[in-house]
């Protein structure tokens, strides 16, 4: 049986060792990354163990690896993962392009030495899945590695799942799922549904799915669920370009949070496989346009964008007009700076239902006069509960708006057919609310890196379009 450790007590046992390691030059993603590796291959060796068979090769097991040291140790660790990441299933998903980030053996051995303490495959998943979801939280938060671009606040995470409300018999994906935060909230909030054995079955292993194109996340994600018990035979989870890699599958419910800008250089163009689309550079008008394609019809969505979806002309606005003329645009929330790791974007949440035009749009304003900062302030579940309240799932017919004009500072408006006709844009201000800056000065400087960031890399872009263009 598993050791009865609290969840704090091995959470700290995985930051001490992240901590030698960072001293000796490992990053915390690169260990994050290993011990997921390292992990799966304990938990393998566990469950063969008591009789359940391994997915893992002979002489690639955590059996040939536990014992050796020094540059032996390294060189067979190093061969599993070349070995691993050509598998097929779920191990080749967990191994995608598995290389090794702990060179020196004694670093190595520490983390081995780790796992090896505990009893893994025995624990309960919500268990052993919340000590992975702290860590990847933590990494997330970690400014220096940039992961927090791929993990989205689980606050607002089980806000936008529990006014969606995947239910337990439907389909759920994320074209971008980073970490599987989406998901892995969509599988709690469907899985106490029902205690049918078929349904419980087809959410564990049908019901679910997400896609990345980058190989680090691709590996998080899936031993994330993983770790959960959901795809223990098939990772839901595919490393790919959703964006370039066309689809004939739809989806009954579609949550997700989708990378800004423009797609890196040396990207294919995203036209060029998908002409049915409104040609543009930027990732998230083209992440909105996939979603529109791969939602069924009566489906719903939820996804975070940036302002820019809801003002820009151009492109933009064409396809803000198609979403408006076949989807139902009912809902938007609108988010503070200061919740993501980029803590200067301006985002939203946009709720939309495909089969039916946009009518009325109710707004809910979480924006202004509201700050929050991932280190001192951040944002949690119940900073949203006014809006998962207002929203009515389900019952839309009961909505009612808490702004009027007793009271004009409410958060809650719903503006109407005629109103939305008339706007320019659907970015909707009504609150006059005095804003404080709470920041202190390092998050200052900090959004000011970030702001500093941006504007080269548009300039950079710039060069590129202007090309040999002499001005």
């Amino acid at each position: 049986m598993a050791n009865q450790k609290t969840e704090g007590a091995l959470l700290k046992k995985v930051w001490d060792i992240a901590n030698v390691l960072a001293a000796a030059g490992v990053g915390f993603t690169d260990y994050i990354t290993q011990l997921t590796y390292i992990l799966f291959l304990k938990m393998d060796d566990e469950k063969e163990e008591l009789g359940l068979g391994s997915s893992i090769p002979d002489g690639y097991k955590w059996s040939d690896l536990v014992d050796l040291s020094g540059t032996d140790l390294v060189d067979k660790y190093e061969d599993i993962l070349e070995e691993l990441s050509n598998a097929d299933g779920l191990i080749g998903t967990i191994f995608t392009k598995a290389t090794n980030k702990i060179d020196r053996p004694v670093m190595l051995k520490k983390v081995i030495d780790m796992v090896s303490e505990e009893n893994w495959y025995m624990m309960e998943g919500d268990f052993k899945g919340a000590i992975y979801e702290g860590i990847l939280e933590k990494n997330g938060q970690d400014r220096k590695s940039g992961a927090g671009q791929y993990f989205t606040p689980r606050a607002l995470i089980s806000a936008i799942v529990d006014v969606v409300d995947p239910k337990i018999t439907e389909t759920v994906a994320d074209p971008c799922c980073g970490t599987a935060g989406f998901l892995l909230a969509a599988y709690e909030h469907m899985r106490k549904q029902s205690k049918d054995v078929e349904k419980q079955k087809f959410l564990r292993n049908n019901a679910l799915y997400g896609a990345d194109n980058t190989s680090l996340v691709v590996t998080l994600a899936s031993m994330n669920l993983y770790l959960h018990d959901i795809g223990v035979n098939k990772s839901p989870i595919a490393y790919k370009d959703s964006l370039i890699e066309t689809t004939d599958d739809l989806y009954q419910v579609v949550m997700t949070n989708p990378p800004f800008g423009t797609r890196p250089q040396g990207s294919v163009e995203v036209s060029a496989n998908r002409p049915e689309f409104i040609k543009t550079s930027d990732n998230q008008v083209n992440f909105l346009q996939h979603i529109m394609s791969i939602v069924k019809t009566g489906g719903r969505v939820g996804v975070v964008l940036p302002d820019s979806v809801l003002t820009d002309g151009g492109a933009t606005e064409k396809v803000r007009k198609k979403l408006m003329k076949d989807y139902n645009l009912h809902t938007i929330l609108r988010l503070p700076t200061g919740i993501f790791y980029a803590n200067g974007v301006k985002t939203n949440v946009l709720f939309f239902d495909k089969g039916e035009p946009t009518k009325d749009i109710w707004v809910y304003d979480y924006r202004t006069g509201i700050k929050h900062t991932m280190a001192t302030k951040p944002m949690n579940r119940a900073h949203l509960q006014e809006f998962v309240d207002c929203y009515c799932s389900g019952h839309f017919q009961d909505r009612h708006q808490t702004y009027s004009e007793e009271n004009p500072n409410g958060r809650w408006r719903c503006f109407t057919e005629e109103e939305v006709r008339a706007s320019d844009n659907l970015d909707f201000k009504w609150l006059d609310l005095e804003e404080k800056d709470e920041r202190s000065i390092s998050e200052v400087l900090d959004d000011m890196q970030s702001e500093s960031d941006g504007i080269a890399e548009a300039v950079s872009r710039l060069k590129e379009l202007l090309g040999g263009i002499e001005l």
